[in-house]
């Protein structure tokens, strides 16, 4: 499975077009704010940092974003949260994606 901070799905065709589902780096994260360890802390300029040896894989997290922008690693049981690097804009043939300040 894949193990991507990003979704991109279709919304019903080619014809229709795509949605790309990632984190908006919310100044006050609602995932943070549902961590009963801490282990989600708030990014300087927005959004948050995971620290996986807090993380108690209660998927509060996933729960609490109110756009389902936390992706879910099954096998270590913890949230898998984008970190804004802008590697996959890197690579999106499309131009589709872009990083932005």
């Amino acid at each position: 499975m894949a193990k991507a901070a990003i979704r991109v799905g279709s919304v019903g065709g080619v014809e229709r077009g795509f949605k790309v589902i990632v984190c908006r780096a919310c100044e006050d994260p609602p995932c943070a704010a549902a961590c009963p360890t801490g282990a989600l802390a708030r990014r300087k300029d927005g959004g948050v940092l995971l620290n996986p040896s807090k993380c108690i894989g209660c998927g509060n997290c996933r729960e609490a974003c109110p756009i389902g922008a936390v992706m879910w690693d099954e096998e270590a049981n913890k949230p898998i949260i984008c970190v804004h690097c802008g590697i996959c804009a890197q690579y999106c043939p499309y131009d589709v994606i872009k990083l932005t300040r």
